[in-house]
């Protein structure tokens, strides 16, 4: 824990600890200098470590004031370095300022009552912390007046580690060590334990931005899909749509969020919608059910899931990823009521179509073109398919375009099919080998 409480500190430990848990681990320590930060990360992270079931330790190395205090008093242990400092937790606005006095008395009010409740049975440190952060609150140990009115409290290493009472125990300090290794040597035994580091990277950072647009990805994500779905082939709406959403996979799991079992489900549902768009058309069970899939993954992996604990569909739990996946398809809906509106006129709709002669067939001006009366003859004939049948598009017959539709699998452009009937939507055909077979 280095510099300020803020959101990356917070994705850094909340996935770690969700790590700790699934591999078993048995302590967790902060390796913390900090000299404060945000109050609303801080009472996060405190409700993070709250949730790990084995033994939490802070080291100050080489200072925990203000928010870093209050995190260390949530911990079970907590160790100093030999020049450790803690403290000065009087709550401050973002620019330091002091808070207006009734919102201060409300605030520390509050704080020491949060204090209190996570430092019961811990010696004297709900009594220390809260003289770290009232200066009108007295700490006195006996006849002993460790700090008066008027003053907050910040303690050295030295200090913190100074014992009081019957029988004796330390103010605030579990021990002093020169460093994480030697504290748990000291705490464990040499060569009784292996050590996992995590620590905050441009990551982090990074996925504070991208949680922060987090809907904008998905709008432009699930649009891009759409699309790439209705027109031939596989080009740069697939990718564009792929990358959207692994994105905000990615950023998800960086902040701690979700593992990549979500990404998984999301593929699942792709692969469903796969199928029923190009192999077997017509079952909208499989969509629907690949639909259903991936929207439901995108939310899972927006859910604050622990491993430990077992998943109760509350509305604390769901409200936010729910919040933000409906935006994201509002965000779809918007750009695509938009494109319906703009693009048409403009160089990248005319992309979206395949306006090349195929096989040197004439074109129809205009619209495609509706399908008569006389389509019925139409019925044994063999076209060329004018876009990809993935598994609808255009066929060219007699250089005239129909809609069609393939029964089974797709096919590109260029290829032969028959006409095996005709629909009010437009004809059936099969590809012209398969139809010989």
């Amino acid at each position: 824990m280095r510099e300020e409480v803020d959101s990356p500190l917070l994705f850094i430990i909340r996935r770690g600890l969700k790590e700790a848990i699934e591999q078993n681990a048995g302590v967790v320590v902060l390796d913390m200098k900090t000299p404060g930060g945000s109050l609303g990360t801080t009472f996060e992270i405190m409700e993070a470590l709250a949730k790990f079931p084995g033994t939490t330790i802070t080291f100050v190395n080489d200072e925990a004031l203000s928010a870093g205090a209050f995190i260390s008093a949530t911990t079970e242990e907590i160790w100093f370095a030999p020049n450790g400092v803690i403290g000065a937790a009087a709550p401050v606005l973002g620019d330091g300022k002091d808070v207006e006095v009734t919102m201060k008395q409300k605030i520390v009010s509050y704080l020491k009552a949060r204090v209190r409740a996570t430092s019961e049975g811990k010696g004297y440190r709900g009594q220390v912390i809260s003289a770290m952060i009232d200066s009108d609150y007295e700490l006195k140990i006996g006849e002993k007046v460790l700090k008066g009115k008027g003053e907050l409290l910040s303690l050295t290493a030295t200090e913190a580690s100074e014992k009081f009472g019957e029988p004796s125990q330390p103010l605030l300090a579990a021990g002093i060590a020169k460093d994480v290794i030697a504290l748990l040597n000291a705490r464990f035994g040499v060569d009784k334990f292996t050590v996992k580091t995590l620590e905050v990277t441009w990551s982090e950072r990074l996925a504070v931005w991208l949680r922060m647009i987090a809907p904008l990805l998905l709008g432009v994500g699930l649009l891009s899909l759409y699309v790439e779905f209705k027109t031939p082939g596989f080009g740069v709406f697939g990718v564009i749509g792929i990358v959207c959403l692994a994105i905000v996979f990615l950023s998800n799991f960086v902040a701690g969020l979700s593992g990549h079992e979500p990404l998984l489900v999301f593929g699942l549902g792709v692969l469903f919608v796969a199928i029923e768009l190009f192999f077997i058309p017509g079952i909208v069970v499989l969509a629907l059910t690949g639909v259903v899939l991936m929207l439901g993954s995108l939310v899972w992996s927006m859910a604050d899931i622990w491993p430990n604990e077992p998943i109760t569909f509350s509305g604390d739990l769901f409200v936010a990823p729910l919040r933000d996946v409906g935006l994201g398809m509002v965000v779809a809906i918007a750009l695509a009521l938009a494109l319906a509106r703009f693009i048409p006129k403009g160089w990248f709709f005319s992309r979206l179509a395949v306006t090349d002669a195929v096989a040197g067939a004439a074109q129809l001006a205009g619209s495609a073109p509706e399908i008569g009366a006389g389509a019925s003859s139409l019925v044994g004939r063999v076209a060329i398919a004018a876009t990809g049948l993935y598994p609808s598009g255009q066929v060219e017959i007699d250089g005239r375009r129909y809609e069609a539709r393939l029964e089974v699998g797709a096919a590109p452009p260029g290829s032969r099919v028959v006409v095996r009937r005709k629909t009010d939507f437009g004809l059936i055909v099969d590809r012209e080998e398969a139809a010989g077979a």
